[in-house]
């Protein structure tokens, strides 16, 4: 409960894909993996501003370019 670290989902080049789910009415935006197999999209981060992102970025070693969107 306290005190432990959430596990984040691993990043797998060949079976994953970077996108970024945004709602079209709220504009909420979430960062995270779409498998290329399944469809089936993993959500890590809610992405407020730009540094989220860079951050979301950094820590998974994908460049802002790199992500698509989904809608």
């Amino acid at each position: 409960m306290f005190g432990r670290k959430k596990k984040t989902p691993g990043y797998n080049k060949e079976t994953q894909k970077p996108v970024m789910r945004v709602s079209i009415c709220t504009g909420e935006k979430v960062a995270g993996f779409l498998d290329k197999a399944t469809g089936k999209f993993t959500d890590v981060m809610l992405i407020r501003s730009e540094k989220d992102l860079a951050v979301f970025c950094e820590e998974y070693g994908v460049e802002k370019e790199d992500i698509g969107k989904v809608w």
